[in-house]
């Protein structure tokens, strides 16, 4: 990505910047600590340009979810949040320019919720490392490709932003616990959608449309499963 958009280790410290802040904010994650730009550049190096503080840390953790019936919801809350889109597939050989699964997925869980990337309030989604969660805004479709850089830059993705991404906190920061993952994800998407995330809060509590993006293993050179979510209320 940085030899071919011209992304940089200072944007890639941005991302794990907005992370660490996030998750100071939130009672659940597994590192609370802030750093600058300087502090994740000259933490040790894992392999360059990644240092240790753009590398989520392995952790224990526990997430759940209760899923029922339309009507059912009605009956036990005033603010059910529904599943508009619930997709997962896995990487393949792909031809020259076919895009890859993660794009696929995206693409069909956006058909399937009838919403677009310009409708999400609020995103989480796999940040194993700071740069993937930027080359994941453009494989979202949250910008053009090689735009992912300047997402960061402007902004738009921070708690404040257009499109806040990992308000939690992200792997990078709240912690990643491997089988727990994906629903801690989907937890987050939930009380945001429903306005309850304290000082982490986006849109002022007023969010109304939320993904989930979550792969793990490998295949053909990419994920081996990538499941993406829409929720919404």
């Amino acid at each position: 990505h940085m030899k071919r958009y011209g992304s940089t280790a200072v944007q890639f410290a941005k991302v794990a910047v907005k992370s660490h802040h996030n998750a100071s904010l939130n009672p659940y994650a597994q590192y609370r600590e802030t750093y600058s730009v300087e502090d994740i550049l000259a933490a040790p190096m894992v392999a360059e340009p990644l240092t240790r503080l753009m590398c989520s840390p392995i952790g224990d953790g526990a997430a759940a979810l209760i899923l029922c019936s339309e009507e059912k919801a009605k009956q036990l809350t005033t603010k059910p949040v529904w599943v508009t889109a619930s997709v997962l597939g896995s990487g393949k050989d792909r031809a020259p320019g076919e895009a890859g699964v993660t794009t696929r997925m995206a693409e069909k869980a956006y058909k399937l919720a009838g919403v677009g990337p310009q409708d999400l309030d609020v995103v989480e989604l796999h940040d194993a490392s700071a740069p993937a969660e930027l080359m994941e805004y453009e494989e979202l479709g949250l910008c053009k490709l090689g735009e992912g850089g300047k997402l960061i830059e402007d902004g738009v993705t921070e708690i404040t932003g257009k499109i806040p991404v990992n308000p939690s906190g992200g792997l990078l920061s709240k912690g990643h616990p491997i089988g727990a993952t994906g629903c801690a994800q989907l937890t987050e998407v939930f009380w945001q959608l429903r306005g309850q995330c304290g000082d982490r809060q986006v849109k002022g509590g007023n969010a109304k449309i939320g993904m989930t993006q979550n792969a793990g293993g490998m295949m053909k050179g990419e994920a081996a499963a990538c499941t993406i979510h829409i929720l919404q209320r």
